[in-house]
């Protein structure tokens, strides 16, 4: 029960992330892309956002946008950890 705790207590908040394509991606590939949100932005571009449980998790969406042809404009991690955030809060670098 003690490994139950302690792997609880390790966990840490999953990070948002923000992924902008080029074109506009209908909302109901929001499935698809796990559960994204999809915003469609006035420069012709759309938005996914949303938590992403690991670096591999990332790579996957990432391979779904290559494999669709969309043509990849940025990729912005919007909310760091809290373990980050107090670093640089405290004025350490992460």
């Amino acid at each position: 029960m003690n490994q139950l705790r302690s792997s609880a207590a390790n966990h840490h908040p999953l990070e948002q992330y923000e992924i902008c394509i080029k074109g506009h991606l209908d909302r109901r590939w929001s499935d698809w892309f796990e559960g994204f949100e999809i915003a469609l932005k006035d420069n012709g571009e759309t938005r996914l956002s949303g938590p992403v449980i690991d670096q591999a998790a990332l790579y996957g969406l990432l391979i779904k946008i290559r494999d669709l042809g969309l043509p990849l404009v940025s990729v912005v991690l919007t909310k760091p950890d809290k373990t980050e955030q107090s670093d640089i809060q405290k004025g350490e670098q992460p």
